[in-house]
């Protein structure tokens, strides 16, 4: 059997997948079980695997599973948690009122508040949340879910506190192996980790700082009167300064503090300096922008859920919190964060309650962990902990209520990543084989470098925005094609790192057209059976983030000659 057809059959799970959710319209619950199968009967029949060794990589991806899960359940229990103290009400409130122009509320609610979001909860949830409070002052429900599926773009990257780098480049890269090769010249993985982060937040700060003004013109274009792009432009100088507030801060966290900082810093900083700009008229054109009366809205802009301004008022209880005790719990977590990543005593501490799987199996290179504390799902619980006690009078309520509601979500996801993730393990540690062929990822890559030879980096963000459309997620889509992309890099004598950090881009820009995500979205305000108008919109910025992610990623290597570690 030649390189080509195993290069092919190494794609096989990836095609399938694309199928069954796309084609046939599956459901991921009912493709990931049937691909994972496929999967594991490829390693045994085709790469001749031992059972053992596909058994232990299953093994492997449940224990990375439950680190994901727990990372998810802490940051839908944060949220869920100031949900039922009030905190999100009073957060609401303070983006109420700042200014009468729809394009201004757009960038700050969508933008400014969503960026914060997805870096401290990520998973969708800045959409659930922006999407319904912007329909509640008067957006229509369709242009509400827009505006919050355009914002999982940027910021996803870092989202959940940092889970598609730490987790999904991390455990989809076959970490043994490159540390042998790094160690050779003299780096640690922890360093090329970081290198690969600070390019992913140096590639979004060029791209991101233009999404706010590619915003508004998509809505004053589809949702305008005159359906006019020049509407929205006309507010560039304040677009531009609001894109800079949050990329500016968020690419220095990236290259120096590392994946877990960047969306949430840069979304509170922006959300402090572009409300304080906002409101004494800085950049505002003087012209105001606004929908036409809601009696002259298609039928297919409005949702079948009515929300009022009442629903998003803030308690009669929590009348007298204040902004900075709403913000509070989200302060902590970024406090917790820096804290366990800068301080020795602090990490040893929470790292001291870890349960490690090492050689599972017998499998030497097999291992997997999950530190509890030290994981942002950890620090996350903590904080929700403290929020209920500080900030109501029943905590009890709170965290029970807050308890039942994240369960659910995680049970959710973690149906799918209990099949998806092992699947990636199984791809990933195909290259010990009873036949002495290159693994699925090197097969692919290999397949895949041939056939675009030296414009590969153009489409290196490309494949990356397919997985999280196939996936549903960009951690999903890291985790799949991370060491595919890493092997192309190194068949083409190419940075790595660079191509790596082009996945991650495009991972992150696929969540806009991510169908689990719109499907979240557009249930907030109503609008199910509505996806296909949001994709066609959605697929415009898309389109824009890797195409441009391409063109920096080819310059970068092809103009300005930068090799990076491992590049030959």
């Amino acid at each position: 059997m030649n390189q080509t057809i195993y290069g092919l059959l190494a794609l096989l799970p990836i095609v399938l997948s694309g199928i069954l959710l796309i084609g046939l319209q599956w459901s991921a619950k009912k493709t990931m079980p049937i691909v994972l199968a496929v999967t594991a009967a490829i390693a045994l029949f085709i790469w001749d695997m031992t059972f053992n060794r596909v058994f232990s990589s299953i093994l492997e991806g449940s224990v990375i599973t439950v680190s994901v899960l727990w990372i998810v359940f802490g940051a839908i229990f944060l949220l869920n948690t100031l949900k039922h103290t009030g905190a999100i009400a009073v957060i609401r409130a303070g983006f109420i009122n700042v200014s009468p122009d729809r394009r201004v509320q757009a960038i700050i609610i969508a933008w400014c508040f969503g960026t914060f979001l997805e870096g401290a909860s990520g998973f969708g949830t800045p959409a659930a949340i922006a999407a319904p409070l912007m329909m509640a002052i008067g957006f229509p429900a369709l242009g509400a879910v827009l505006m919050g599926m355009m914002i999982q773009s940027t910021p996803v990257s870092f989202g959940a506190v940092g889970t598609p780098i730490v987790i999904g480049v991390n455990k989809g890269l076959d970490t043994t192996a490159i540390s042998v090769q790094l160690a050779q010249q003299g780096l640690a993985w922890e360093d090329f980790l970081q290198l690969i982060t600070s390019q992913v937040a140096m590639i979004h700060g060029v791209i991101g700082t233009f999404m706010p003004l590619l915003m508004v013109m998509m809505l004053t274009r589809f949702f305008g009167k005159n359906k006019s792009w020049k509407e929205g432009l006309a507010i560039w100088p304040f677009a531009i300064f609001a894109g800079l507030a949050f990329t500016i801060p968020y690419t220095l966290t990236g290259v120096f503090l590392g994946p877990e900082f960047p969306a949430l810093i840069g979304g509170l900083v922006s959300i402090a300096i572009v409300i304080n700009a906002a409101k004494r008229g800085f950049l505002v054109p003087k012209t105001t922008w606004d929908f036409e009366p809601q009696k002259n809205w298609p039928s297919e802009w409005m949702g079948k859920l009515v929300i009022s301004k009442e629903d998003i008022a803030v308690p009669l209880e929590n009348k007298t919190m204040s902004a900075v005790m709403a913000w509070f719990p989200y302060l902590l977590v970024a406090l917790l964060l820096v804290c366990s990543r800068v301080f020795v005593e602090f990490k040893t501490l929470l790292t001291s309650a870890t349960l490690d799987f090492t050689s599972i199996l017998g499998e030497s290179d097999i291992s997997a962990s999950f530190s509890p504390l030290y994981l942002p799902g950890g620090l996350l619980l903590i904080s929700a902990l403290v929020a209920a006690f500080a900030q109501t009078n029943k905590p009890t309520k709170a965290l029970s209520d807050a308890f039942g509601e994240s369960s659910k979500t995680v049970l959710s996801a973690g149906f799918v990543l209990i099949f998806t993730i092992p699947m990636v393990r199984i791809f990933i540690n195909s290259g010990v084989n009873l036949t002495d062929v290159a693994s699925m990822p090197v097969a692919s890559a290999e397949l895949f470098a041939g056939t675009f030879g030296n414009a590969f980096p153009l489409v290196s963000a490309t494949i990356g925005a397919l997985g999280a459309f196939i996936a549903g997620s960009n951690t999903v889509s890291n985790m799949m094609f991370s060491q595919f992309q890493y092997e192309a890099a190194m068949s083409l004598h190419i940075s790595p790192s660079l191509i790596i950090a082009a996945q991650a881009v495009g991972a992150a820009a696929g969540n806009m057209i991510a169908i689990h995500n719109v499907v979240a979205a557009s249930a907030t305000v109503g609008l199910l059976g509505m996806e296909g108008a949001t994709l066609r919109r959605t697929i415009l910025p898309t389109l824009y983030y890797v195409l441009f992610c391409g063109i920096i990623v080819m310059a970068a290597i092809y103009i300005f000659g930068f090799k990076g570690p491992l590049a030959s």
